[in-house]
């Protein structure tokens, strides 16, 4: 079977991730073919809307195929690069798609799941739905447009998300704004059959919008808002992440402790990248935040941290990576630097 299908239902065109046994972990071919086509949908006027959904209950989508990145990278960083450049179009593509995106996410979606389903107009959260950007963990960085929707959420969460690689359930998501509805899981399918049957009229995101109220519950109260002020006062207002983790260090609560805590586990140079990342973003466009991205991914395939954080937490299990640098203290800001330099022309990210 295909790890991705594309149907016509009524006015909409419909994608199903379809790697359950991977939590439809997304692939190279995957992100190749949504992308194709949801331009042939574009240029398509009997679609009128685009429907994502996946199969199986455990994930909408749990990133990219990190293992397939992490034994081909080691092999060749720059051709396994060639993924990200089809994702991050993708991502960019979803972004700018002209008609209502609807994406339905009742299970785990991290990294790679988030880029297919945030950009979109409506992103519907379930009872099974956990989000996380838990890249500063494995080496990486929040990627997927991580440095466009990240820093534009409010209270500094999008920066507290992407450091601590935080997860959130349903009604955290409805809190944060990384959500837009939340409909319990039991009316998930009663919802897609009201969605698949609507006749647009000269307003389709209206339209979806009444349909998707017609069946919105409440995800309860939302425990990141018992956090919120502690976040706000915590991580806004920093021009560098060492005054950020050193007003952690600073503050005697719970909260700031063992944030702390989650912070000096994570790779540091991930962690310093995660924050010029945002830093940067919060004044970008969409597109120029894929092309910084995918001059940070180059280099970072490159590097070291990624295959090492890869191993300890998917590979050996050991929880125990050896980052380099070890220390906060030893990734200064030229090292970062480069990340963020200009790749030659004819090897940029291309866009559209």
């Amino acid at each position: 079977m295909s790890d991705i299908l594309f149907s016509r239902e009524g006015e909409w065109g419909v994608v199903v991730l379809n790697r359950p046994e991977a939590l439809n972990a997304l692939n190279w071919g995957m992100a190749r073919a949504m992308r194709a086509q949801l331009i042939r949908w574009m240029g398509d006027p009997e679609v009128r809307a685009v429907l994502v959904k996946a199969a199986g209950e455990k994930a909408f989508c749990a990133g990219g195929d990190i293992r397939w990145l992490h034994d081909e990278g080691r092999r060749d960083p720059r051709h396994v690069c060639g993924f990200f450049h089809e994702e991050y179009r993708l991502n960019a593509a979803i972004h700018h798609f002209e008609k209502p995106y609807v994406a339905l996410i009742d299970g785990v979606v991290m990294g790679g799941g988030v880029g297919l389903s945030v950009h979109g107009d409506f992103r519907v959260v379930g009872d099974r739905t956990l989000f996380a950007m838990p890249e500063t963990g494995i080496g990486l960085f929040p990627d997927v447009g991580g440095g466009h929707f990240l820093p534009r959420l409010h209270d500094g969460l999008g920066l507290y998300y992407a450091l601590t690689g935080a997860r959130a359930k349903a009604a955290d998501c409805m809190a944060a704004g990384i959500a837009t509805h939340y409909v319990p899981s039991e009316k998930r399918a009663a919802l897609e059959r009201d969605l698949l049957a609507l006749s647009f009229g000269g307003h389709p995101h209206a339209d979806i919008e009444a349909a998707l109220d017609a069946h919105v519950g409440d995800p309860g109260a939302a425990p990141i808002n018992d956090s919120r002020g502690w976040i706000r006062d915590l991580f806004l207002g920093h021009d560098r992440l060492e005054s950020l983790v050193d007003h952690l260090n600073a503050v005697n609560s719970v909260f700031a402790i063992e944030t702390a805590k989650t912070l000096a586990r994570m790779s540091p140079t991930s962690m310093k990248i995660t924050f010029e990342q945002l830093k940067r973003g919060a004044l970008l466009g969409m597109d120029d935040v894929m092309r910084m991205e995918y001059r940070i991914v180059r280099r970072v395939m490159e590097g070291h941290d990624f295959y090492e954080g890869v191993r300890a937490t998917l590979i050996d299990k050991d929880k125990s990576p050896k980052w380099r640098p070890a220390a906060l203290a030893a990734v200064n800001d030229d090292d970062v630097a480069p990340y963020f330099a200009p790749l030659p022309s004819n090897e940029e990210l291309e866009l559209p």
